[in-house]
C-alpha cells in the first residue's frame, strides 16, 4: 500500500472532484479516487470515459488502475462527454461511472465527474466527502482487491502474496450508437425541415457526436447540414478555453453564423453538458429563455408536466410553463439539487439559466445535446426563426443575466442589501440565496456553490432601463460593505 496517508485533497469540491494538475491532483491521487470509490460503492462494474484534455488518458488510466485493484470491472468508453458516461451509466446497468473533466477549467487544471447506478450524482452530501475520507486516509478493506506497495522508485506495484481478491478486469466499450439512437428518441425526425447549422466544438470534444448524429441524419433523410468549427479534438485548446459563457469564445460562432447566413449557432464547453445557442443573427442567447422554450416543447407534447427550475431568474419559465399547462416548481441552483428534486416531482425536464438542462428519460441527467435538438425541432415545426421564439420574451421579461462580485464577507452582503429593501414590503424568499420580488422587478442575490463569489440576477417586466437602474442601486450596496 502506498506510503502517503491522510495527505488533505483539495481537489474535492462540493459537486465533483476539480484541481489543478500536480499537487492538487496527479495520477497517484486518481489511482486512490478509484481505490476509494470501489470501495464505498462495493462496485462490481464501472464505466470510465475522458475529454479531451492532455492529461485525461492517463489520469483514467490511473483511475481504472484503482477501481481494478478495489476489485470492479471498468469498462472504458474512450473519449467522451460527461453525458456519454452518465448514459452508459444507465444504459449498461452497471454500478456507476466516473467521467474525467474540468470541464471549462483552464489548461493546467482537471478533475472527475461521479454517479452511481442508475447515473445518480455523488456529491458532498451523497458520498463524495466518504470517498474523500478514504481517499485521504489511503487505506482500504484488505479484503477487496490486491494489496500494493512501493517497489523500486516511488511506482505502485502488486503484493501478489497478500493478494485476497481476483483483481477487475479492463476492456474497451463504445456506447456511441446506442447513444445516439438515445437521443433522437426525443425529436421526431419526419417533421425537421432543412436547416443550416454552425457547430462549435470548442476544441473537438463535441465533435465525433456530431459526424455520428451527421451520419445518422443522412440514413433517415434528416435534411439538417452543418457547418463545423473548431471540429477536430485537440487538449491544447487551441480555441481558447472552452467555455462559450466568456464573450471572447462567442465570436467564432456569431461570425460562422452570419458569413454561411445559417439558420442557428450551437457552442459547447469543454465536456458538453451544457449547450449554447446563437439566433439566426449571429446574438448569443441567454440561457434563461431556452428554459422556458424548452418546457413548452415538453408540455405541447406532455401537458400537465412539473417542470423544475432554480430561483435566479423565474418570471419567463413560470409564465410559459403555465401557460402551456405545465406546473413550475422552484429547486435550489446547482445539480444535485436539481436532480434530486426532479425525482422527488418525477419531473419531466428540468432547467437552470447556466445552461444545464436536465431530462428525466436520461436518468434525470443534463444533457448539452438534447436541446438543441428539441430547438431544432421546434423550428421546424413553428415556421419561425430562433430570434422570433425568443425575442417576444426577452422584450417582455428583460434580465441582467449573471453579475458576479468578490466579497470578503458573502453572507454579511446579503444581509446588508435586504435591510435595504425590506423596509419596501417585497415577498422574500430563501431558497437560494434571497430572492426579493416587488410587482415590476425582482432579484435573486446569492453565494456561489464552488467560489467565493457574490452572484446577482435581475429581471424586470417590460422595462430594459430598469435593469441597469436596479443593478447599479444594488452594486452601490455591495460596495459599501465591501
Amino acid at each position: 500500500m502506498t506510503n502517503k496517508k491522510s495527505q488533505p485533497l483539495t481537489c474535492f469540491k462540493a459537486y465533483d472532484i476539480r484541481g489543478k494538475l500536480g499537487d492538487e491532483l496527479n495520477e497517484d491521487i486518481a489511482y486512490r479516487i478509484g481505490r476509494a470509490y470501489a470501495q464505498h460503492l462495493n462496485a462490481k462494474r464501472v464505466v470510465v470515459g475522458g475529454d479531451v484534455r492532455l492529461t485525461s488518458e492517463a489520469l483514467k488510466q490511473a483511475l481504472a488502475n484503482g477501481l481494478m485493484d478495489g476489485g470492479a470491472d471498468v469498462i472504458d468508453i474512450g473519449m467522451t462527454g460527461t453525458e456519454e458516461v452518465y448514459f452508459a451509466a444507465f444504459y449498461l446497468d452497471v454500478d456507476g461511472g466516473i467521467e474525467v473533466t474540468a470541464s471549462h477549467n483552464p489548461m493546467d487544471y482537471n478533475g472527475m465527474k461521479l454517479v452511481a447506478r442508475g447515473a445518480v450524482p455523488i456529491s458532498g452530501d451523497t458520498g463524495l466527502k466518504t470517498i474523500q475520507a478514504l481517499a485521504e486516509a489511503n487505506q482500504y478493506n484488505a479484503s477487496v482487491g490486491r494489496v500494493l506497495t512501493r517497489q523500486q522508485g516511488d511506482g505502485l506495484k502488486p503484493d501478489l502474496q497478500n493478494s485476497t481478491a481476483e483483481r477487475g478486469t479492463l476492456t474497451q466499450s463504445s456506447i456511441l450508437n446506442p447513444y445516439i439512437e438515445h437521443l433522437l428518441t426525443y425529436v421526431d425526425t419526419t417533421t425537421i425541415k432543412p436547416l443550416k447549422l454552425v457547430v462549435n466544438a470548442g476544441n473537438g470534444a463535441a465533435g465525433h457526436v456530431i459526424d455520428a448524429l451527421e451520419v445518422r441524419f443522412k440514413q433517415l433523410g434528416v435534411p439538417i447540414s452543418f457547418i463545423k468549427i473548431h471540429h477536430l479534438p485537440d487538449g491544447n485548446f487551441p480555441n481558447g478555453i472552452p467555455n462559450p459563457l466568456l464573450p471572447e469564445n462567442r465570436a467564432a460562432t456569431t461570425e460562422a453564423v452570419r458569413l454561411y447566413k445559417a439558420d442557428m449557432g450551437i457552442a459547447w464547453d469543454g465536456d458538453f453538458d451544457r449547450c449554447f445557442l446563437f439566433d439566426e443573427r449571429g446574438e448569443f442567447i441567454e440561457g434563461y429563455y431556452i428554459v422556458g422554450l424548452l418546457a413548452e416543447a415538453f408540455l405541447s407534447k406532455h401537458p400537465g408536466e412539473k417542470i423544475i427550475h432554480d430561483p435566479r431568474l423565474t418570471w419567463n419559465t413560470v409564465d410559459m410553463v403555465k401557460q402551456a399547462g405545465g406546473v413550475p416548481v422552484q429547486s435550489k441552483t446547482g445539480h444535485a439539487f436539481i436532480k434530486e428534486r426532479m425525482r422527488a416531482e418525477n419531473a419531466i425536464y428540468g432547467g437552470e439559466m447556466s445552461a444545464h438542462h436536465y431530462f428525466r428519460d436520461f436518468a434525470y441527467c443534463d444533457s448539452g445535446m438534447i436541446p438543441w435538438l428539441l430547438v431544432v425541432e421546434l423550428l421546424s415545426r413553428s415556421g419561425k426563426k430562433l430570434s422570433q421564439l425568443v425575442g417576444e420574451r426577452i422584450q417582455a421579461y428583460p434580465c441582467s443575466g449573471e453579475i458576479n462580485y468578490r466579497v470578503t464577507d458573502v453572507t454579511q452582503s446579503i444581509e446588508h442589501v435586504l435591510q435595504h429593501y425590506q423596509l419596501q414590503n417585497p415577498i422574500i424568499d430563501r431558497t437560494d440565496g434571497i430572492s426579493v420580488e416587488f410587482a415590476d422587478w425582482r432579484f435573486n442575490l446569492r453565494g456561489s456553490n464552488t467560489e467565493p463569489l457574490l452572484r446577482l440576477n435581475v429581471e424586470t417586466r417590460n422595462n430594459f432601463p430598469a435593469v441597469l437602474e436596479h443593478v447599479n442601486m444594488i452594486e452601490t450596496l455591495i460596495k459599501e460593505i465591501a
